[in-house]
């Protein structure tokens, strides 16, 4: 991968583990300095900062904390003075019918999903706009999901939450793109995450359900967490300096995929 974020500042929300990992790796790929804001640190975290000359650091961040996000904002303006690029990467979800969700699984769902990139945005704008002014322009990625535009039986709280991430993210691009700010989301599929990899080893015929997955998308194979952060990279550099607005599918054409009859099918 080329350098193409040399000198650059980005936090990524969840960045310990999961989709928000991958992305963390190709953003150290691309040569930027990365922040990692989440509950709980990447164990192998020394490793990782040996191994990329101590460019990736850990803060210790709830986002469905608002005081939390503000401790995070002044360390990157202690630390770095500025910041160039932040990925609203943190997220929760859970499987509960309407009957048995509660109203404080609502709230938490929402806290997390949607409150969390709103509030982090708006604490580190400050930051992004420093960076505007010192080298032109800054981005925003929010990570949604396929589930914001479409649905798996009780996920209503997480669908409902991907779907106001993607409605966020042209009205975020309205109004900071006359600063200097581009605002974009990815909308992943399903990726080889170390959940997805349990929820899969727990059936009775996993090479079944490995080959049934694949079935489901058109390129063959389903997604790797470095292709959700490719597109991040791609996202965040100058490479894609008149995109803003929009959501990016990431999910191998699964959803693009009409279903037949069993009788159709080849």
């Amino acid at each position: 991968m080329s350098k193409s974020l040399l000198n650059k500042i980005v936090v990524v929300t969840g960045g310990a583990q999961g989709i928000g990992r991958g992305i963390c790796e190709r953003f150290l790929d691309a040569g930027a300095t990365v922040i990692i804001a989440d509950m709980q640190g990447p164990k192998d975290i020394d490793d990782w900062r040996a191994r990329v000359d101590n460019r990736v650091s850990w803060v210790a961040t709830n986002v469905a904390m608002v005081e939390s996000i503000k401790s995070l904002a002044a360390h990157v303006d202690s630390e770095y003075g500025g910041l160039d690029i932040v990925v609203n990467n943190a997220g929760i979800m859970f499987e509960k019918s309407i009957d048995d969700q509660t109203e404080a699984d609502w709230d938490l769902m929402m806290s997390v999903n949607v409150k969390g990139p709103i509030m982090v945005t708006k604490y580190l704008l400050p930051l992004l706009r420093k960076n505007v002014a010192a080298h032109g322009a800054a981005s925003i990625v929010n990570i949604g999901s396929i589930e914001g535009f479409a649905a798996n039986p009780n996920h209503t709280a997480y669908c409902a939450s991907k779907g106001a991430v993607h409605g966020l993210t042209p009205a975020m691009a309205i109004d900071l793109g006359p600063q200097g700010i581009r605002v974009n989301a990815i909308a992943p599929g399903w990726i080889d995450t170390d959940l997805n990899k349990e929820y899969v080893e727990s059936v009775d015929d996993v090479d079944l359900a490995k080959r049934e997955l694949a079935k489901l998308h058109p390129v063959g194979h389903i997604g790797e967490t470095s292709d959700v952060g490719d597109v991040a990279v791609w996202l965040a550099s100058a490479e894609s300096r008149f995109v803003s607005g929009q959501l990016i599918t990431v999910d191998g054409a699964r959803t693009k995929k009409l279903s037949l009859p069993s009788i159709f099918k080849r």
